[in-house]
């Protein structure tokens, strides 16, 4: 499939997380801007608590974050918040947790492809209305009328990303065909104030895959699995899980050292 910088392509259609105004990059029209360097490069990330992940990152996530799966499309995501709207790895100042696992959707951006009209091509997009994007930049999109290195760059990571992209959805379907799949709960049981277990909550619902159903294929299946890199993946998936609880004590934390704010 081509990818182009074209003047004229269609604009993104949808939402997409994080792109407020993704617009097909031009030189006529972005000529003169590029990315400024940032302190917090990555402060927009700050509400989202969940982000997509590509399958071969499910291992390096699986360190940081749950990994679920998560609408009828099993969309796989990393779980950074238990609340909408709050990311837990994302301080109040914009930065985000330099020992937590950054995924590649959110490395990408202000970059993103979208597809032509025909969709035999792909096309070269960014979000004019990032903060980091601007006039006067330290990274400009285009050099002499010319793509720069940088632009270059951020392109051949987007192409891998959506290499990686078509990969995990054929990585999905073959968990569907397997009727792997489960939905599964996220729990969470409180302390009372006298010491006493309180009542269990639920934090999550979403789709995971089954140890059970797992564990129940044939031999060869399994086999096949294996030598394709999907149960390696599916064993990241399923070690992730036990983030859950590191999570709700990030949570906590966090609520705690929140100031509280006096009754008049």
């Amino acid at each position: 499939m081509e990818t182009q910088t074209v003047a004229g392509a269609p604009q993104l259609s949808g939402n997409v997380l994080f792109y407020s105004k993704p617009e097909p990059l031009t030189k006529e029209q972005h000529g003169a801007l590029g990315v400024k360097q940032s302190a917090t490069p990555y402060a927009f990330t700050r509400q989202a608590n969940v982000v997509p992940l590509v399958v071969t990152e499910f291992t390096p996530a699986a360190l940081s974050y749950p990994v679920i799966f998560a609408g009828d499309a099993k969309l796989p995501v990393a779980v950074m918040g238990i609340s909408h709207g709050e990311n837990l790895f994302v301080d109040d100042n914009g930065v985000y947790d330099p020992d937590s696992y950054l995924p590649a959707y959110v490395r990408r951006y202000p970059f993103v492809f979208a597809n032509d009209q025909t969709g035999e091509r792909l096309i070269v997009c960014i979000d004019t209305a990032a903060e980091a994007v601007g006039e006067n930049p330290d990274a400009p999109f285009f050099v002499n009328g010319e793509p720069s290195e940088f632009t270059q760059s951020a392109i051949r990571f987007c192409e891998d990303f959506e290499t990686e992209r078509r990969r995990t959805e054929s990585f999905v379907e073959v968990l569907k065909e397997l009727d792997l799949f489960d939905v599964k709960r996220a729990m969470f049981t409180p302390r009372n104030a006298d010491g006493t277990v309180g009542e269990p909550q639920q934090i999550a619902e979403y789709f995971g895959v089954s140890e059970e159903k797992l564990n129940a294929l044939p031999a060869e299946k399994l086999v096949e699995l294996r030598d394709n890199g999907a149960l390696g993946q599916i064993y990241a998936h399923l070690i992730s899980l036990q983030g859950w609880d590191r999570l709700i004590a990030r949570a906590l934390i966090r609520a705690q050292n929140r100031p509280t704010v006096a009754n008049a």
